[in-house]
């Protein structure tokens, strides 16, 4: 049997102080108190289940996401840290990240999140531009995102990253560039920078906003981003990641190298890898209906990847970072002959997406990585080609 992948684990929050128009996260604005310590005793609960089977395996990133995590006080993260620690082993550079809205945070809270162990924030700050906050229905303003990264740096946090949005309703390629340079003199360690998309089952979708730029202006406003980006040392890793060196995100590259990740929380994906395969976890959406199952086993279905789609899941993931993968990690974690990458791989080499070197390593072109929905269609199994 082939080395197992990296296991990371990633805890899911899914209450909001409202919900954003743009996001098909699940996620649910918050009606009434927040039941934090009840469901931070139901993922412990649903901890002991799953790691029993996993413990022996190190963790090599944990991520706190949603929703918004930063709801939940520190002390309701320190025992649910506590739990993880009691159980499994962390390696000793383990990441470990907690999503937070510049909106969503009471003072000191960040001196709370750094005692149990978070080393790693990631503020939602998506434009600095209060016009731009509005649009997107966003419960902070610029000012907010400024008091919260300095309190953030002030509590000892020296790994931030910050989430950027471009393309958005009414937005000049000036009004881009500024929100650009207000992250790049922040100076955070990391930064997402990525396209607003219209995601089915969104109020965006539905009803789609006035104003939003066109494919090309788009690529005028990616472009100019990416330029501001590398002149201030930060390097594009991943499409949507920039990271200065060293600093690159580790759960995130753990998912894109089709490494395991145990999700636990309402509506959690995660996936496994045993000597039976690959197999995809999720846990029932709706936190009511988790926090009524957790612990009797109803809320996870558990389903075996099958062949085709394995090709496809590991080239999904990889082909979005710009030094690609080896052939040799595709055999080791998807347990499957190089042979089954031969068709796409010649597809997507005539068509001048990818390139292959002769040491069998496989990496996007720029014109693969700018068209990349075209270049992972070409894995897509028959039937959904």
């Amino acid at each position: 049997m082939n080395p197992l992948p990296p296991l990371s684990l990633y805890l899911h929050f899914p209450w909001c102080v409202a919900k954003c128009p743009y996001c098909d996260f699940n996620s649910y604005s918050l009606n009434g108190e927040l039941p934090g310590r009840e469901y931070v005793s139901a993922l412990i609960a649903e901890l002991q289940q799953q790691s029993a089977e996993l413990c022996e395996r190190p963790l090599v990133s944990i991520f706190m996401g949603g929703g918004t995590p930063s709801l939940f006080p520190p002390e309701e993260l320190q025992r649910l840290m506590d739990a993880v620690r009691d159980r499994f082993v962390l390696l000793d550079d383990c990441e470990i990240t907690l999503e937070a809205n510049p909106g969503a945070l009471e003072h000191s809270a960040f001196t709370g999140y750094r005692e149990a162990g978070i080393n790693r924030l990631s503020l939602g700050a998506q434009s600095f531009s209060d016009a731009m906050l509005n649009s997107l229905g966003r419960v902070h303003n610029s000012a907010d995102i400024f008091t919260a990264y300095a309190e953030a740096r002030a509590a000892g946090f020296d790994n931030i990253n910050l989430d950027l949005m471009y393309a958005l309703p009414k937005q000049t390629l000036e009004s881009a560039c500024a929100d650009i340079a207000a992250a790049i003199e922040l100076q955070p360690e990391h930064i997402s920078y990525y396209h607003l998309t219209l995601e089915p089952n969104t109020v965006f979708y539905a009803r789609p906003p006035a104003g939003l730029p066109d494919e090309d202006w788009a690529w005028e406003i990616q472009s100019a981003g990416a330029a501001s980006l590398n002149a201030a040392g930060y390097e594009n890793y991943e499409v949507s990641a920039w990271g200065k060196p060293g600093r690159f995100s580790q759960h995130n590259l753990n998912y894109w190298n089709y490494g395991d990740y145990l999700g636990l929380g309402a509506g959690a994906h995660g996936k496994l890898t045993d000597s039976a395969g690959v197999h995809r976890e999720q846990r029932v959406a709706h936190p009511r209906a988790y926090l009524q199952t957790t612990g009797i086993g109803e809320q996870l279905t558990t389903t075996l990847v099958d062949e085709q789609n394995r090709v496809f899941e590991f080239m999904l993931n990889a082909m979005r970072l710009r030094n690609g993968v080896s052939q040799q990690q595709f055999e080791r974690y998807t347990g499957l002959p190089v042979s089954h990458l031969a068709p796409g791989l010649a597809q997507a080499a005539e068509r001048k997406l990818v390139e292959v070197s002769s040491a069998g390593h496989i990496r996007p072109t720029p014109h693969g990585w700018r068209f990349l929905d075209d270049l992972q269609a070409v894995f897509l199994p028959p039937a959904q080609n």
